[in-house]
This record gives C-alpha cells, structure tokens and sequence, in this order.
C-alpha cells in the first residue's frame, strides 16, 4: 500500500461505488473507478493479495465488513478525496487539469479532486457527500435533469450541457458539464467540468457584433426581427401582459440629399445623433413600464420602435408624437447645422393571430401612407384603406391577362344635339366584368393601366371595338344619319405606341369614316403638348379625326395655346353644369356658373370649336345651356352608358328626355 495512508478509516469513508460483494464472500472490495480490481493476486487463489503491494487487502473469511488493510485509510488526506493510495491512479486524479469528480448513483458527491473544486471556490474533499446537481444547477433545466437522471440510473451513455455556476467571491463562470458512467461494476459516474467563460465571453462579443449596426450601436435587423419572433410566441402573451404588440416603422425624410451633398461620413454622424435621440425617447416611454420600447436599425435610413405589452393605439400615438418631434430639432454636426424630419408608420393590434410578416406589412404600406400624404408625420393603419390597396394590387397583378381572356366589354352613353335633341354621337365607356369583383367601371383600373403599361394594349382593343360597333350601327341603319363614336386616349397612349398609326390601320380595317371618329384627351395632356405628342394630334385631324378636349376648365386653360392645337370640341367639365340644376325650389345657382361657362361657349365658338356639356341631368340645365349656344350634351338625363343594342333602338328617335 502506499505510504500516504494514515491508519485505518471508518468504513463510511469508503468510496461506495468502489463497495462491491465477491462471489460467496460478505465483506466488501475496494476498487478504483477504471482501476481493474485490485486486492486479488491474479490466478493466486489468495483473495486478498494486491499485485504488485506486498500487502494483504484483507483477510480471507473474515466476515468483518468494511475492514481492509491500509487501503481503507482516510479519504480526507489530499484533495482527492481519497485516491492518492491508489498509486499513479489516484496521483493522476488529483493532479489532473481537468475538474472531475465521482457521484455515485444516488447522485452524491463520493470524490473530487482540487481542480473541480477550484471552480466552485471550495478544497475538492469538501464536496464529499454534497449533491452534485445542486452544485451544477441541474435541476432548473426539466430536460437536463431527465437526463443527467438517465445517466445516473444507467439508461443513458451519457449527458453534456452549459451551465453558469456562481463562485463564492460573486463572479459567476460559464462550464462545459460532461456526465459519463463509469464501468458497470463501480456503481457511479464521472463528472467532469470545463470553464468556458472566456469562450462564452468571446461568443458574446462576436454576437452583440453580429446582432448590433456599428454605425448606431442600436440592435440590427437581424436582431429585431428574433425579438419580434420571441414576442408574438404564445408563450409570450400568454403568461401576462396585455396580449397586444405595437410597431413604429419610421424612414426618414431627405436623408439621402445628405448623404449626396455632404457624404456618407456626416451621414453616418447623423444616423447616430438620430439613433441617440430614438433611444431617449424609447426610455421615456418606458418610464414606470415593465420594459422600454426596441430601438432598431433596419437597414439605410429606416428605424423601428417595437413595443411589447402594448396599451392601445394611444400609447403608439403618444410615441410616434414624441420621435417627430425629437427630430424636428436641428443637428448640430461639428458645426453644420442640419434639419430633419421623418415619416412613421403606426401599426398596433392584437399579438394572437398575428406573423412578423404580416406586421411588418402592415408597417410598411402604412410608412407609405404617411409618405404619400405628404412626410412628416405619422399615420395608423386603416383596415379598410389596406383593403382598398390590396383591391388595386390584385387588379394591377390581373389586368394584362384580363385583356388576353376577354373580360372588357363597351357601354356607349349618347351625345345629343342640345337644339333638338336627336342622337349625334357615342363615347366608348369601357368596363372591367371581373370575374371576383364584378362590374367595374373605368375610374377602378384605368390608372393602373396607364402605371403599368396595359393601358396601351387596352386602348388598342377599345379603339377597334368601338370603331367596329360604329360602322355596325351605319350599315344597320343607312337610313339615318351615322352616328360619331368618341373613344378616350391616354396620352402615355401617344407616348408608347403610333397611336397615328393604330388609328389608321383600324380605320382601314372597319371600313368607319375617320370623320365618324373623336378622340378624347384630357385637358392636361393636350396642354402644353409639344414634340411628338402635338404631331401626331395634327397627323389625326389632318387625316379627318376629331380630337376633343375632355374635362375642359379643370386643368390648365390655357386659352392661349388653345388656338394652336388641332382641336375641334370642348367637352365642359361637370362641376361647371352641376350649378344649373336649380328648379324653382331651393338655393338658386350662381350666376357666375352661367356667365363663365357662356364665356367659355362663345370663346370656343369664336375658334371655330363646338361644345359638349358634361353631367346633363335635368331638363332646367338642358334649358339653360341650350339659350347660351351649347352644342351637345351628355348625362342621365338623356341616357345612362347602355349597350350597344340599345343605341340602336336610340337612332332615329328624339333622345332627349327617355331614360334607360
């Protein structure tokens, strides 16, 4: 045995997985975890005999349990608990690097040695006999407990898991915790533990690095959004709190002039004066609040405010009020004072039932909202202003394909002689039959035509519909006069197509007269129309075309450079008309409406050009247009937009007064 025992120990001091019964003997043998069994001469037929000791390890027949030789000294000589007598074994364990320590089955602490004890700030032999789980902290994890009880019990190979433990001198230190099962007859397993602080330290700083913009220091993208995906868990809400979540997307307004005229330098400086002031008001508004709202930086000049547990959209309001005006202040940059402003987007609802994408959707079209309506403010989302867009999306993503299946139709509203008031002409009014929205007039898809192009395709297909309904009518009914039809044209129409070119082939093609034929452009599109625009509207009425003026009075009346086009009709805007409408009853009109639109009749008169009076609806406005000289008019009062058949039963009757 070797000389570092100092006489015999109680039999309690043994190391119990070390405690095993031999075949036909009571009293125990002393084994060394991974040691073999020592204290049998190997094929000696002497139990007791250690190989290589010189010493017996005990009696043989004793019956006297828990009494061995020296091997049996005391467990509290050295940190090891007891295993320097083992030889180089025992040396090596208390030595060792490496933080170990021996649990037997029940979970108890039977040896550590210095090392392991070192990290918990305690000799290694004080451990003995402690629960090792409540030293490790195993028990506040439900799934590493399972396990580490799985190894215990012998049903696992074994258990790895970080925990951060807490030295007796207040600093607390992260450790790699490895549980292993020593062989099967020692009853116990093997832990062992590896300080990874500064690994963790280093993990930390390489995350708030990966996690945060180095320009603001405020967390990125990439963080906000796991933030945002913790938040909206259920187990979030669930738990307490309000159960609703709040946004505040905000993009600053003109940044990028900054950034152009003074560089990215002062931009940056400016970013983070901006960041520095979101951050205060963020801590404001989370004054006597279980947290403050997430300052974020989501990339360029957008910044998010996140609000967990929110109250309500007052709360939001209150927030976005206070960020406006914390950046209406002037920046101070080394002596260049700059001006800012920022445009917000509110979005504030219900957690449950909402996705980080959904809310971040709904921040962004309302941030364009507050863009759109003209930049620094706020706006709050509108469920049924976001209904509304995604009506038009949906339209927008549907119409050239609308156009290839078929599903525009024509309806013609009569132009009537106002002197007599047979039928003289027909506008081409077109419609959308959608096969999920229904019937849809112009005023829904015509301008998503003219943003997207379709418009060109679209006109085309109403130009040689109309034309070929025109000359259908004059063969039906060459007894009457023929009838004009006056087909709307976008000036993008002018701009991306040979709209000379398209006319002429459609004329040719129909068989209709040109002079059977206007076309109707917008008074902002005419005005002012110089270059190709203005030649190819001299090539139309040079070929015999008509081209009306649609919606006159409303743009730029230019009365000037009205001489100069090659304009044969105005067609009065509606609001002009709408002041007739005085029966005898009620506020009678201004009559200033009747003096300027008899203005407007005789100018036009005196260039030679005819006019159309928009939005006809009683016979009092008939009246009074027909004594000032107007030419034609258009409205209810004659007929609302019909079919094509029935404008043939209209040819050869006295329009005026028959509704359809």
């Amino acid at each position: 045995m070797s000389g570092t025992s100092e006489g015999p120990a109680p039999a309690a001091d043994l190391i119990r997985p070390a405690v095993t019964e031999s075949k036909g003997e009571a009293s125990p043998r002393i084994h060394v975890p991974g040691s073999g069994e020592p204290g049998e001469s190997s094929g000696s037929g002497e139990p007791g005999r250690s190989s290589g000791s010189g010493e017996p390890g005990r009696s043989s027949g004793s019956g006297e349990p828990g009494r061995s030789s020296d091997c049996g000294a005391s467990r509290q000589s050295g940190g090891s608990g007891g295993f320097s007598e083992y030889g180089p074994l025992g040396s090596a364990f208390s030595a060792a690097p490496l933080a170990m320590a021996v649990v037997d089955r029940d979970g108890l602490v039977v040896s550590a040695n210095d090392t392991f004890g070192a990290l918990l700030g305690k000799a290694g032999a004080a451990l003995t006999g402690l629960v090792a789980a409540e030293l490790m902290d195993l028990k506040s994890d439900a799934r590493t407990w399972h396990a580490y009880r799985e190894v215990l019990g012998g049903r696992q190979a074994k258990l790895s898991c970080t925990r951060r433990v807490k030295h007796p001198d207040g600093h607390s230190l992260w450790v790699q915790v490895s549980v292993a099962p020593l062989p099967a007859e020692e009853h116990g397993v093997l832990l062992s533990l590896t300080d990874i602080s500064a690994r963790r330290e280093l993990q930390a700083r390489l995350r708030h690095l990966e996690m945060h913009d180095p320009v603001t220091r405020l967390p990125n993208r990439t963080l906000f959004f796991e933030r945002l995906a913790a938040a909206l868990e259920a187990e979030s809400y669930e738990q307490g709190g309000t159960g609703r979540i709040g946004l505040c997307y905000l993009d600053l307004d003109g940044f990028k002039a900054v950034n152009d005229t003074l560089g990215h330098r002062v931009g940056d400086r400016l970013l983070a004066a901006v960041a520095e002031r979101l951050t205060r008001c963020a801590d404001e508004a989370g004054y006597a609040r279980a947290s403050s709202p997430l300052v974020a930086r989501l990339g360029g000049d957008e910044f998010a405010l996140l609000v967990e547990d929110s109250t309500g959209t007052d709360q939001l309001a209150d927030l976005a009020e206070s960020v406006l005006k914390a950046l209406q202040a002037p920046f101070n940059l080394s002596g260049q004072r700059l001006s800012l402003s920022a445009s917000i987007g509110v979005v504030e609802r219900q957690a449950a039932g909402t996705t980080a994408t959904g809310l971040m959707q709904a921040a962004d079209t309302t941030l364009y909202w507050a863009k759109a309506d003209g930049k620094s403010r706020w706006t709050l989302f509108d469920p049924e202003r976001n209904a509304h867009r995604m009506t038009r999306q949906a339209l927008a993503s549907t119409l050239r394909p609308a156009i290839e299946r078929g599903e525009f139709t024509l309806e013609y509203q009569p132009l009537v002689g106002m002197e007599n008031g047979r039928l003289r002409g027909v506008e081409a009014l077109v419609r959308w039959n959608h096969p999920q929205f229904g019937m849809l007039t112009p005023n829904r898809f015509i301008g998503l035509a003219e943003e997207d192009g379709s418009i060109v395709q679209l006109g085309r297909w109403v130009l040689v519909t109309a034309c070929r309904q025109a000359r259908r009518w004059q063969l039906d009914h060459p007894d009457e006069p023929p009838i004009f039809v006056s087909v709307n044209v976008a000036v993008r129409q002018v701009w991306d197509s040979d709209l000379v070119a398209d006319v002429a082939q459609t004329l040719a093609e129909t068989g209709l007269d040109p002079r059977l034929l206007q076309l109707e452009l917008t008074e902002s599109a005419v005005m002012g129309s110089a270059g190709r625009p203005l030649q190819a509207l001299q090539a139309l009425s040079d070929m015999g075309v008509h081209i009306a003026i649609d919606d006159f009075g409303t743009g730029y009346s230019n009365l000037a450079y009205l001489s100069r086009l090659p304009v044969s009709v105005l067609k009065l805007d509606g609001s002009f008309v709408r002041g007739f409408q005085y029966e005898g009853e009620g506020v009678p009109p201004n009559p200033a409406d009747e003096v300027i639109v008899e203005a407007m009749i005789q100018l036009a008169h005196r260039l030679g050009l005819s006019v159309t009076a928009e939005c006809v609806e009683t016979s009092a406005q008939a009246a009074r247009l027909r004594r000032i000289g107007c030419d034609t008019g258009q409205g209810w009062l004659y007929s609302r937009p019909v079919a094509p058949d029935r404008i043939s039963e209209l040819l050869g009757t006295k329009a005026c007064n028959q509704a359809s």
